[in-house]
């Protein structure tokens, strides 16, 4: 038995109104975009606010490490401007300080005549290292 509409309805009737125990597919499609949207728009979202990381990746490790917690920060207190500030300073080449003071040292040893340190030494002391034991 085929439900009948009923009487006051019209004969013509939208393509997206179904009749009763049947499956819906305008809600189950609108659901899946819905829940895809959303998926996107976080995808994107991230994409954009590591975008100061990813241009900070080819310049010094100290400018990355400050532009990588810099967005950690704005992306965890909402903080806008440390992401601008974090693009900002992404774009920029700092100077480098060090090399043209490690010179200085060296040649300031050599001057005084002391020995001057062992490659490795100096290897461990560019990266950064430490040599406690």
């Amino acid at each position: 038995m085929s439900p009948s509409p009923n009487p006051v309805a019209h004969d013509h009737l939208p393509f997206f109104i179904t009749s009763p125990g049947s499956t819906d597919w305008l809600l189950l499609v609108m659901a899946f975009t819905l829940v895809a949207a959303a998926l996107l728009a976080g995808v994107f979202f991230l994409h954009i606010h590591s975008l100061p990381e990813r241009l900070a990746h080819k310049g010094q490790k100290l400018q990355f490490e400050i532009v990588a917690v810099m967005c950690l920060l704005a992306l965890f207190t909402h903080a806008h401007l440390l992401w601008v500030a974090a693009l900002l300073l992404a774009f920029i080449d700092l100077p480098d300080f060090l090399s043209p003071m490690n010179r200085i040292a060296r040649a300031s040893e050599k001057l005084a005549g002391l020995p001057s340190p062992e490659p490795a030494q100096e290897d461990a002391s560019a990266r950064g290292e430490h040599g406690h034991a």
